[in-house]
């Protein structure tokens, strides 16, 4: 009795990746699907045809000159916050990863006290910065009558707001930018000062170069809360998209209405950075490989 031959010799893989391939059947995930999508469209519906809703006020004050106004301030504040906390970030990291003590230390105290205030606080703060000191200028380090600007004239709301965000903001970013240096290979630096170039031109030509791809990603992230983060700028009479709300619906008490204007306008903001994120992620990326959503290259 001669042994079975095998009909498929062993290492065939060419031959194996010929064969028909079986779909596999997932009921279950289907299913849960098909719940999913119904609960979805039975509670799109709901809200839809819910009189309380005040869609005809979401209408009404959608694209209105006050709720416009609060969406333009929300903006520049939250780029001009965000480029002043990215350069500041910029210089904190290099200070914190500096061969100096002194200046590493006082990096890591600066990240010490800005992480660890809440950001409320410190816009309230810079607010009433004139019950510490009146007068800013000489008067802050000589005394009252050596003379200086009112601080209450000097520091607006939107001072204050700026202040407050570029300073929180800025120690967040330190941290990003320090992990984005410390992701480039040692080596290259190395070869930069092997070159003749000095500290600044190495951080300029190699080391920030190389960094930004891995910096962009949790800054745009940065970028969205400090978006939605300028919403507590009405605690200190700020004149943002939803301060522009609560004025409206302070009036005519419609207050889902108008919740639902300024949440509205936070996605498609939102939306329109995540789409700024992908074209500047995809141009960072050219020569590394097309990069998956999952951040892998292939």
């Amino acid at each position: 009795m001669s042994a079975p031959t095998a009909t498929t010799p062993s290492g065939d893989i060419e031959h194996l990746a010929g064969l028909p391939t079986a779909r596999v059947r997932k009921p279950g995930q289907w299913a849960a699907t098909a719940v999913i999508v119904l609960l979805l469209l039975s509670l799109l519906f709901s809200v839809a045809r819910n009189d309380n809703m005040g869609w005809d006020t979401v209408g009404e004050h959608l694209f209105s000159g006050d709720i416009l106004r609060g969406v333009g301030t929300t903006l520049l504040l939250s780029t001009i916050c965000m480029v002043l906390a990215t350069i500041l970030g910029i210089v904190v990291a290099v200070m914190r990863t500096s061969d100096n003590r002194l200046l590493s230390t006082a990096a890591s105290l600066y990240l010490w006290f800005f992480r660890g205030t809440p950001l409320l606080v410190q816009l309230v703060f810079w607010f009433n910065l004139a019950l510490v000191f009146p007068k800013l200028g000489p008067a802050i380090f000589l005394g009252e009558s050596a003379g200086g600007v009112d601080t209450n004239l000097a520091i607006d709301w939107f001072t204050a707001a700026v202040l407050g965000f570029t300073l929180h903001e800025s120690a967040y970013m330190s941290e990003i930018v320090r992990g984005g240096f410390l992701s480039v290979d040692r080596g290259q630096t190395e070869a930069a000062e092997a070159l003749g170039m000095t500290g600044a031109q190495s951080l300029r030509r190699v080391l920030l170069p190389q960094a930004l791809r891995v910096i962009v990603p949790p800054s745009m992230n940065q970028f969205v809360n400090l978006l939605k983060a300028t919403s507590l700028v009405a605690f200190i009479s700020g004149q943002d998209l939803l301060s522009s709300v609560q004025h409206i619906y302070a009036v005519n008490f419609q207050v889902i209405p108008l919740l639902i204007v300024a949440s509205i306008w936070y996605l498609l903001l939102v939306s329109l950075a995540t789409l700024g994120q992908r074209g500047l992620e995809k141009r960072l990326n050219q020569g590394y490989g097309q990069v998956t959503s999952k951040g892998s290259a292939r």
